[in-house]
């Protein structure tokens, strides 16, 4: 098998590349076979180019994190920013886009969130970007006192729905409705 040709890049296009052939291994072969040499022989570089860009495997796991969350984040931030002021249009705009986002992401996402939680540093990566997110969420439904509990509850409803939507268990539609009856009830309960 041939392998690539190798071209020019600037560090952040090289970065790209190695972030979009490690989602592509993940995709065909598991998080398990994702090491940085294989990314290496995949992008068609040597191995210190991905050293240089993410350390270890662990590195690569976070990155491939936080290249999801910032696309989800954009995409619910674009979409939040268009929606009106009724708690159920609201709701149904996060509802949609956290399922909709895990589910175009596919089933790589609960595999590297699986492989988030091997190890303390990990976990804490991954607990910093639920953090992020539950503060969003708690501006986005301003008009309720919505105590950590509830969000931590909800994030946890979210995953299993959307993991559950990309399993193919449940309908998309079907996901992001229960979902956003979720997000309605929780508001409605704390409304100051």
């Amino acid at each position: 098998m041939n392998s690539p040709t190798r071209q020019r890049m600037t560090f952040d296009e090289r970065r790209e590349q190695l972030i979009s052939t490690a989602w592509n291994l993940v995709r065909s072969h598991g998080s398990d076979a994702l090491t940085l040499g294989r990314v290496a022989v995949e992008a068609g570089v040597s191995k210190p180019v991905v050293y240089e860009h993410f350390g270890t495997r662990h590195g690569l796991l976070a990155a491939l994190y936080e290249d999801f969350d910032v696309r989800q984040n954009a995409v619910i931030d674009a979409a939040m920013a268009k929606a009106g002021g009724e708690l159920a249009e609201r709701a149904s705009t996060v509802a949609a886009c956290y399922v909709n986002c895990v589910l175009t992401q596919g089933r790589e996402i609960p595999d590297v969130l699986s492989a988030l939680n091997s190890t303390p540093e990990l976990a804490e990566v991954k607990r910093k970007y639920q953090l992020d997110f539950m503060a969003k969420f708690r501006l986005w439904f301003a008009e309720a006192k919505l105590p950590q509990s509830s969000l931590w509850g909800l994030l946890g409803a979210a995953d299993a729905i959307s993991n559950a939507v990309v399993c193919s268990d449940i309908r998309q539609l079907d996901g992001v409705k229960e979902l956003q009856g979720l997000i309605e009830a929780l508001v409605q309960r704390h409304i100051i």
